[in-house]
């Protein structure tokens, strides 16, 4: 099992991480959120935060059942087009250090690693991408 990392999550863990870190921000006018679909079925999300004059990255999952088939790609370039359509010029992500998976991810899709712009508890590793200025029907809905 190369590169994977487990933990056994506590039953209270979800609740708890979800009320330091609520994500009812994430609708508009402050962020969003977007779900992916795979054979009809829910296969992962991510949100948006937006910033003064970034978006921040959030909340990125795929299910496991889903994943390796262009999901997290898919769930990212949304969320980049709504940010740039929107006018940010950079997109921010935090991370943890075991997710080393969704860290390649990002590494991938021209995400660099940055000083820390946030002390979450949960926050180990920064990326950023500069983003470029194209215009998105769906982020005009903002």
């Amino acid at each position: 099992m190369t590169g994977w990392s487990t933990r056994v999550v506590r039953p209270d863990e979800p609740d708890a991480a979800l009320a330091e870190d609520p994500s009812d921000d994430l609708a508009p006018p402050t962020g969003l959120l977007v779900v992916a679909c795979r054979g009809g079925r829910l296969a992962g999300c991510a949100g948006l935060r937006w910033q003064s004059g970034w978006a921040e990255l959030t909340r990125v999952y795929v299910r496991p059942e889903h994943r390796g088939a262009g999901g997290g790609a898919a769930l990212i370039a949304a969320v980049e087009a709504y940010a740039a359509g929107g006018g940010a010029t950079r997109i921010r992500l935090d991370t943890r250090s075991d997710l080393v998976e969704a860290r390649a991810l990002y590494a991938r899709h021209g995400y660099r690693e940055i000083p820390a712009f946030n002390s979450g508890p949960y926050a180990q590793h920064w990326f950023e991408k500069a983003l470029a200025g194209r215009v998105d029907d769906a982020a005009q809905a903002r």
